[in-house]
């Protein structure tokens, strides 16, 4: 088992990669982080949706990246839990005038860093 720092640089290298794939539309780089049975949730409005990884990333391939759109990047880590092969991270995902807030649950799969499950719900 890798040390806490070891394993809080490579989750924060995982979230960067999340953080850019979505910030610059980039679906490769983006779905390179999830696990290809992730499943993700959304509470927006108060209403709970679900979608598979590749149902999320055909959403982000075809809409205008918050790049494209002169959007500031201002994603950020604002919290990151780690038990033996297994993590939690709370980030946020400041897009498309909303303010994001995601908890990602992460996982060890064949010695790499991925995210499991990522629940997503919006402030604003």
């Amino acid at each position: 088992m890798e040390s806490f720092g070891t394993n809080a640089a490579l989750i924060t290298a995982v979230l960067m990669n999340y953080f850019n794939g979505i910030y610059n539309g980039d679906v490769p780089l983006l779905q390179s982080v999830f696990h290809p049975q992730a499943i993700i949730g959304f509470d927006l409005n108060g209403e709970t949706h679900f979608k598979t990884v590749n149902q999320y990333l055909e959403g982000v391939k075809n809409r205008k990246s918050p790049k494209e759109l002169g959007e500031e990047f201002k994603m950020k880590i604002l919290s990151l839990e780690i038990i033996n092969n297994t993590a939690v991270a709370k980030v946020q995902v400041p897009i498309f005038e909303f303010d994001y807030y995601d908890l990602l649950s992460l996982i060890v799969v064949d010695g790499k860093w991925v995210i499991s499950n990522k629940l997503a719900t919006k402030v604003n």
